[in-house]
C-alpha cells in the first residue's frame, strides 16, 4: 500500500534557527530507494544515498517505531511516492533533534526489531547503498529494546535483542563434525582502515578473507562464514552477534595495520585481555574501535548488552582454548613462512574478541607501513603459504581442542 511520506517539520520548528541551518553531507537518490513488505511479514528499507554517511538506529515503543539517523541527509527528492511496507504505516523525514544529524522515522503497525542493518558503498563512484531489514517480534521483545540512546548521544548497535532462547551458549566442537569459522575482515565501508600506497586495508583483509575461506572449505572440515562480504561498514558487536547467530567453533579477526611513526613489521596474533600486553598493543585496540566510533556506531555500553546475551562462566572455559588458538596460528604463520613480530602472541581489549563462549583471535597480518609487508599483502603466492599455515593451524588446534573436551568429559 502506498501512503504519504510526512515531512518532519514539527521537529524542524522546535529547533533554534542556528541549528536549522545545517549542510547536509549527502543526498537521497530516490530512483534507488524503496520501502517493501519481506517474507515472514516483515519489511526492507533500502536507501541510495550519494555517498556514504555516519549513521545509526534504535526504536521507540507507544507507538512503535524505528529511528534511523544520519549524519547528515538531505531528504529533497523524497516525494509521496514512497512505498510503505504493510508493518509501516508512515515514514517521517526531517532534521533530528541534535544538531548535524538528519532523522526518518518509520512508524510501525506491529512490532518489529531490526535484524540487519548494513552500509555498501559502491567504489567507482562514492554512492552509498543502506539496507535495514525488520522482521516480527513480540511486544514484550520489542518493548524490552525499545529506548532512545540517552541524550540521542550514544549510537545504539542495531539487531541485538533481549537474551532469549535462542542465545544459548555455544556447545564445545568435539571433532565430530565441521568446524564453523567465522573470518572477520576488519574496517569496510565508511571505514577502509589503514592506508598506503594506493591500498586500503579494508580491502586487503577481505582478498584474504575470500581466499582463506576457499582454502578452507576445500578440505571438507569446515563450513567458513564472513561478517562482510563486500566493502561494507559492519559495526563491531554486530560482528560478534554474526558469529554467535552462526553458534561458530572459532572467530578469525583479520587485519593489517599501519603506523604512523616507527617501525614494525611481521605478523601478531592477539587474545582478549583488559590490560594490554604493551603499550602499542593498547594503543592498536583503541584505534581500532575508535574507527568503528567513527563510522558511527559508540561501543560506550555494548559489554553491557553483550554480557546480558552471554554466560559469565563461559569465559573460564574459553580463555584457555583461545590462548591454545593463538599459540597454534603463531606456529601456522610461522611454518608458512609468513614472517612474525617481536610479540608475535600478544593480549589487548578488541571488542570483536568480547564472545564469552567462542574461542577468538585477531590477527594482524603485518604493516602497511612497512614496505616489505605491504609487498607480502599484496603476493598471492605469500598469501596462499600462510593461509595454508592458518588451516593447519587450525586443524591441529582443533584435533586438540577436541581431545581436551573429551578428557573433560571422562
Amino acid at each position: 500500500m502506498i501512503r504519504a511520506v510526512l515531512t518532519f517539520l514539527m521537529i524542524l520548528l522546535t529547533l533554534p534557527a542556528a541549528a536549522q541551518e545545517f549542510r547536509a553531507l549527502a543526498r537521497v537518490i530516490p530512483e534507488g530507494s524503496a520501502l517493501r513488505d519481506a517474507p515472514g511479514g516483515g519489511a526492507d528499507l533500502v536507501l541510495a544515498l550519494s555517498q556514504a554517511v555516519p549513521f545509526r538506529v534504535f526504536t521507540l515503543d507507544d507507538p512503535a517505531r524505528v529511528v534511523v539517523d544520519f549524519r547528515e541527509v538531505a531528504w529533497d527528492g523524497m516525494t509521496s511516492d514512497f512505498d510503505t511496507a504493510g508493518p509501516v504505516e508512515a515514514v517521517q523525514t526531517g532534521g533530528a533533534l541534535q544538531a548535524g544529524w538528519s532523522r526518518m522515522v518509520l512508524r510501525l503497525a506491529l512490532p518489529l526489531k531490526v535484524t540487519e542493518a548494513a552500509m555498501e558503498t559502491d567504489p567507482t563512484d562514492g554512492t552509498a547503498i543502506v539496507h535495514l531489514r525488520m522482521e516480527p517480534v513480540s511486544q514484550e521483545v520489542f518493548a524490552g529494546t525499545a529506548g532512545a540512546p540517552p541524550g540521542v548521544t550514544t549510537l545504539v548497535t542495531p539487531g541485538l535483542v533481549a537474551p532469549g532462547p535462542e542465545h544459548s551458549q555455544i556447545p564445545r566442537q568435539d571433532g565430530g563434525q565441521r568446524l564453523i569459522v567465522v573470518l572477520d575482515p576488519g574496517h569496510g565501508g565508511v571505514d577502509p582502515g589503514a592506508q598506503r600506497g594506493g591500498h586500503d586495508e579494508a580491502d586487503l583483509v577481505l582478498i584474504f578473507a575470500r581466499e582463506l575461506r576457499e582454502m578452507l572449505v576445500r578440505t571438507g572440515r569446515f563450513e567458513v562464514i564472513l561478517t562482510r562480504e563486500s566493502d561494507s561498514f559492519v559495526p563491531l558487536p554486530t560482528r560478534v552477534s554474526i558469529a554467535r547467530a552462526a553458534r561458530a567453533d572459532l572467530f578469525i579477526s583479520l587485519h593489517a595495520d599501519a603506523l604512523a611513526e616507527g617501525r614494525a613489521t611481521g605478523a601478531t596474533v592477539y587474545t582478549l585481555s583488559d590490560t594490554a600486553s604493551d603499550a602499542a598493543s593498547a594503543a592498536l585496540a583503541e584505534h581500532h574501535d575508535r574507527a568503528d566510533l567513527l563510522a558511527g556506531i559508540d561501543l560506550t555500553g555494548s559489554d553491557d548488552v553483550v554480557a546480558g546475551v552471554l554466560m559469565d562462566l563461559a569465559r573460564l572455559d574459553t580463555d584457555p582454548r583461545s590462548e591454545a588458538l593463538a599459540d597454534a596460528l603463531v606456529a601456522g604463520i610461522s611454518a608458512g613462512g609468513g614472517g612474525m613480530h617481536s610479540h608475535p602472541h600478544s593480549e589487548a581489549g578488541f571488542s570483536v574478541l568480547k564472545a564469552a563462549d567462542i574461542p577468538s583471535v585477531l590477527v594482524e597480518l603485518g604493516f602497511m607501513s612497512e614496505p616489505s609487508d605491504l609487498a607480502n599483502l599484496l603476493d598471492p603466492e605469500w598469501r596462499a603459504a600462510v593461509q595454508a599455515g592458518i588451516r593447519d593451524a587450525i586443524l591441529g588446534w582443533a584435533a586438540g581442542d577436541a581431545a581436551a573436551a573429551a578428557l573433560r568429559r571422562q
